[in-house]
Formats: C-alpha cells, sequence, structure tokens
C-alpha cells in the first residue's frame, strides 16, 4: 500500500541503530527492515506515519512526524465521518466501529 508517493517524514539514522528490532516489531506495514545488524527504510511509500517506530526505539534513530500523513487523515476522517484526505476510503459500516477500510 503507497499513501502519498515521496511524502513520508520517516527517518532512519543508521549510526545510532543498535539493531534491537523493535521499530521492526511495531511497525504496521512492514515499512522497515534489518540489513548488516541496522535498520533501514524498506517502503518509504508505506509508512503510515503513525509514529509506533520511533516511540519504541530506545536510541532516538528512528524519527516521523506522527500524524502528518495518511494516519492522520484517517483519524480526522473518522472522527468527522468523512473520506479521508488521504485519498483512501472510510467503509460506512466499519466507521462507527473505528474500521478503516483500503488503507491498512
Amino acid at each position: 500500500m503507497i499513501y502519498l508517493k515521496n511524502v513520508v517524514t520517516l527517518e532512519v539514522d543508521r549510526d545510532k541503530c543498535t539493531g534491537c528490532g523493535m521499530c521492526l516489531e511495531v511497525c504496521p506495514h512492514a515499512v522497515l527492515a534489518m540489513e548488516d545488524r541496522r535498520v533501514r527504510i524498506r517502503n518509504r511509500d508505506a509508512c503510515m506515519e503513525c509514529g509506533a517506530c520511533a516511540r519504541n526505539c530506545p536510541v532516538g534513530a528512528v524519527s516521523v512526524e506522527a500524524g502528518v500523513g495518511c494516519a492522520a487523515a484517517v483519524i480526522n476522517g473518522l472522527l468527522n465521518r468523512q473520506a479521508p484526505s488521504c485519498g483512501c476510503s472510510l467503509d460506512p459500516k466499519n466507521a462507527s466501529a473505528g474500521k478503516v477500510g483500503g488503507c491498512c
């Protein structure tokens, strides 16, 4: 799944990375990968900018402006019961249950 091409704020400082893999564990879209015992970005455009990777990195090697991209658009769409502005769709049947259709 690609959200918006070339706009994701995700960054990885491989010099800081200790290879613990916490960011890999929490990423819902497998955006990151391990390479030479350090994390690298595998598919930047698949990142929904939820911020889980950055919040769970014990050394601050991963950064992302959470809520900037598709994640914020989906949340705002759910709150306002409207289609998100990122181009994904909400299934009205699942919106009240907080489930997103077409994104995640």
